[in-house]
């Protein structure tokens, strides 16, 4: 009941089960005495274990359907207790945090071919990529989801203007706006086609078939887009390993991150605050121009997807540099500038962090860098602005870090 969008407390309290969990609980128990079944999906394999043991299943198998029972009940009381703790207070953690999912699909290994992995499905509706429609290519791997949410975050940053996104382990490689999606995805390809190579791609339209055309040029691990277009399908399917994904709500994703650590966990809210530039702050004598705003902008919302210390260069709507992942910030300035090359010229230059010297905005200046977007912060923030403002540069600071580990 509490998975129904506009179910009412009162409704919820209602049909919360006292009896159905009691009785399963207490068969489960005394589990070496009988045989407690909780699922329709376990009767097939029941009657093969009758058929097996003479009428008489096993201890093993008696003991394995009681932990599907206690797996389940635990399931049911998680499900309430969330729902009673987002009706109370929708905003706050609660001291206590439990997680609870159901077995999807045992994925054929993790990050890497000796580490065990299983993808689960939260809460009894499907949502999210257990949503999503699988057109053809292969089975998904671990790696493979974690691009796709990685993917399906930044571009769900872009809503209103035909958006493409390329990425390689969760970084973006590649980022564009156009007039059409084969424009943008044309655009985010060719910022860094060598990267492309094996990547992710999210499209926030329908695959049409102009699309589908380019996407088939090169090898392609994942495409994931709200909805494809029957011509591009056919298309498509000529490359019959590559997994095409069709997920109608790109916007909808957890409401908290959670990250493993020794004895525990650490939950977080999810870092989804929609920047808003009439809160952003211009610090230096140079204002920017409303084409300068759009572009830093949209260089502010790709560098927040990118790994922390994060850089991004741009222009016209279009990544040209990405430094990702480096352990000082001058290093992310230097690669995303050496990448950018003489495309830096009048681009726009994000960080996710704020400068603690002058030098890095010294060397954007130096390679023709013309606005940059930082969040702020530094006790020395005075040095970057007066830096900005004797090279001439526009530097907005949006007062909202973005640190991505």
């Amino acid at each position: 009941t509490v998975a129904k969008p506009d179910v009412s407390l009162a409704e919820a309290i209602e049909t919360i089960d006292i009896g159905g969990p009691t009785l399963l609980r207490a068969a489960a128990k005394n589990y070496a005495h009988l045989t407690v079944l909780c699922n329709p999906s376990q009767y097939q394999d029941y009657l093969e274990e009758l058929r097996q043991n003479g009428n008489q299943p096993s201890i093993e198998f008696r003991q394995a359907c009681a932990i599907e029972v206690f797996g389940h009940t635990a399931a049911y009381d998680h499900a309430i207790a969330s729902y009673l703790i987002g009706y109370e207070d929708p905003v706050s953690l609660p001291k206590r945090f439990t997680l609870s999912g159901q077995q999807r699909q045992s994925l054929r290994y993790g990050e890497n071919p000796h580490q065990p992995a299983s993808w689960y499905q939260s809460g009894t509706v499907a949502t999210g990529w257990a949503a999503a429609t699988k057109l053809q290519g292969k089975e998904l791997s671990y790696n493979n989801l974690v691009d796709l949410e990685a993917a399906r975050r930044i571009i769900n940053e872009f809503t209103d203007t035909p958006a493409a996104a390329i990425l390689k382990h969760t970084n973006p490689c590649g980022v564009a706006l156009a007039e059409t999606l084969s424009q943008a995805y044309q655009k985010a390809f060719n910022a860094d086609s060598i990267s492309a190579f094996g990547g992710i791609v999210a499209l926030n339209q329908p695959i049409d078939a102009a699309t589908a055309v380019a996407l088939k040029k090169t090898f392609l691990e994942c495409v994931v887009a709200p909805g494809c277009e029957p011509e591009a399908q056919e298309i498509l399917s000529a490359k019959s390993k590559l997994r095409v994904l069709l997920l109608p709500d790109l916007q909808t994703g957890s409401k908290q991150t959670v990250k493993a650590i020794a004895g525990g966990f650490l939950v977080q809210a999810a870092d989804d605050a929609m920047d808003n530039p009439e809160n952003w702050q211009v610090v230096t004598q140079k204002q920017p121009t409303p084409d300068q705003m759009a572009e830093l902008l949209f260089a502010w919302k790709v560098c927040k997807h990118v790994k922390s210390n994060a850089i991004v260069v741009t222009r016209d709507r279009t990544t040209l540099g990405v430094g990702a992942g480096q352990m000082n910030r001058v290093g992310a300035v230097n690669i995303a500038l050496e990448q950018a090359g003489e495309n830096s010229k009048n681009a726009i230059l994000a960080s996710d962090g704020f400068f603690p010297f002058d030098d890095s905005v010294r060397t954007a200046a130096k390679a023709g860098i013309e606005a940059i977007v930082q969040p702020g912060g530094s006790l020395r923030d005075q040095d970057s602005i007066q830096a900005a403002d004797e090279l001439g540069l526009v530097m907005v600071l949006t007062g909202m870090r973005h640190f991505l580990h």
